[in-house]
């Protein structure tokens, strides 16, 4: 029943939600009938489960679908004919989600209650009283000359990259860099391979922007270079986080980073490295970034300051082959005109003084006591699956348990782990919980995790 239209402006979410709602609301859906699954449904257009999750989720909260764990999810009773479509569309464009603290098991958020505040403070305060009269206008839409040599130093130590501040373009974050990279790479039906589980912003990110997303397998060496090849030889790009996979937190080995930039030199592709938080390493040493073994000058680098600083910053980096920097420049130009000048310089002083090293260092130990706490508190309630580094940890739930399903009902208790089938695209991973540990206090993690396993067993 559904048709998308890539050209339709707004999320492919919204549009599914908006084609489900009409049919519910003149009731060629009626009240009762069970929907297809979010894995079945987003197989049959072609999307990513997570965009499904979010349509389903939209139509819940309004009540026009109800959610029933095993049962499915079925239309509500008393919605036929009754309300209709244009509201729902002008209310998910007003309304505005509350600022709330973390919460417990949220991933992708660091230690916001470790971040030195009072320092930070500090230095914003001196940055702003030496801003000139000059550094009020525009600011230089690549970044910021201090932040960006900062950051060249930083990648030469942290990950062997060799570059130069020229090369370097300070993005309103990992989004705004892969905004970037998609405006100046993509045209509508261009392939390009995601990893598969993934992550589902990035695949909405590029299915906006009309690209034909390729599914690759992920195994415990990481993505599965043959089997893209296999499905798309020609992609126009691969969007990649070879250091610690998201969500499984594999690294992709050396073989396949090899296969890998072999493919893109020869099929004359691009590969972004999503390097998002390779400063959490808890056991061995950090894997190389693939942008260091890169000779053929085939890999756009993409960090981001949100793991290691604060999301709110809104500041990350892009690392820009030769051949690329003109357009992407020129991108960056008409697109974002450049992040705020006053956080940049901030953080290039927060770096320039050793404070973002240690700062580092600092959350690297207190991260490997958080992890050893709830992992201790999660043993003999659910399997762990626990990769070298990252911020997150996987356990996986008893066969038969849906974790879309405990996800939501977590949810209404109050916690945030994130259902690991909600990621997929093609295949499923089976069921489990990505649990982040970063905001979890070690004197928490026993209560905490006995909140879930009350989850888990109603």
């Amino acid at each position: 029943m559904i048709t998308l239209d890539p050209g339709e402006p707004g999320p492919l979410y919204l549009q599914i939600a908006t084609r489900l709602r009409a049919a519910i609301a003149v009731g060629a859906i009626a009240s009762g009938v069970r929907l297809p699954s979010t894995r079945t449904l987003s197989a049959q257009l072609g999307v990513a489960r997570g965009t499904i999750d979010a349509a389903y989720d939209m139509l819940a909260g309004e009540g026009a679908i109800e959610p029933r764990g095993a049962a499915g999810t079925v239309v509500a009773a008393q919605v036929n004919g009754l309300a209709p479509v244009q509201p729902m569309l002008g209310l998910a464009r007003t309304r505005v989600a509350p600022q709330v603290a973390p919460l417990p098991f949220q991933r992708g958020l660091p230690a916001l209650d470790a971040f030195p505040r009072k320092l930070w403070s500090a230095l914003t305060a001196k940055a702003a009283r030496a801003m000139s009269e000059s550094e009020l206008a525009y600011p230089d839409p690549c970044g910021a000359l201090a932040l960006r040599e900062e950051i060249v130093a930083y990648l030469g130590l942290a990950r062997g990259i060799v570059c130069g501040p020229h090369q370097v373009l300070v993005t309103t974050g990992y989004q705004g860099g892969l905004t970037l990279v998609r405006q100046v790479l993509l045209r509508p039906g261009d392939p390009v391979w995601v990893e598969d589980p993934g992550h589902p912003q990035a695949f909405q990110a590029l299915e906006v922007g009309g690209a034909s997303l390729v599914p690759v397998p992920v195994d415990a060496e990481g993505l599965r270079v043959a089997a893209g090849v296999a499905a798309a030889p020609r992609a126009k790009l691969a969007v990649v986080t070879p250091t610690h996979q998201s969500p499984l937190g594999v690294s992709l080995s050396l073989p396949r980073r090899l296969a890998l930039l072999a493919w893109a030199e020869e099929a004359r592709s691009w590969v972004l490295e999503d390097d998002y938080d390779a400063e959490f390493r808890y056991a061995g040493p950090v894997p190389r970034s693939l942008k260091s073994l890169d000779r053929g000058d085939r890999v756009i680098f993409a960090g981001s300051f949100s793991k290691t600083l604060f999301p709110g910053l809104r500041l990350g980096y892009l690392v820009v082959p030769e051949a690329l920097l003109e357009s992407m420049g020129r991108a960056a130009r008409l697109i974002t005109r450049g992040p705020p000048l006053l956080e940049q310089n901030v953080t290039a002083s927060f770096m320039a003084g050793g404070h973002f090293a240690r700062h580092v260092k600092r959350m690297r130990g207190l991260y490997a006591r958080r992890r050893a706490a709830l992992v201790e508190a999660l043993a003999g309630h659910f399997p762990v699956e626990l990769a070298p580094g990252g911020m997150h940890l996987l356990a996986r739930l008893p066969d038969g348990v849906d974790d879309g399903d405990v996800a939501r009902r977590a949810a209404v208790r109050g916690l945030a782990p994130m259902a690991l089938s909600s990621l997929s695209v093609a295949r499923h991973p089976g069921n489990g919980l990505l649990l982040g540990f970063t905001n979890v206090r070690e004197a928490d993690a026993a209560g905490l995790v006995r909140r879930l396993v009350e989850v888990v067993e109603s």
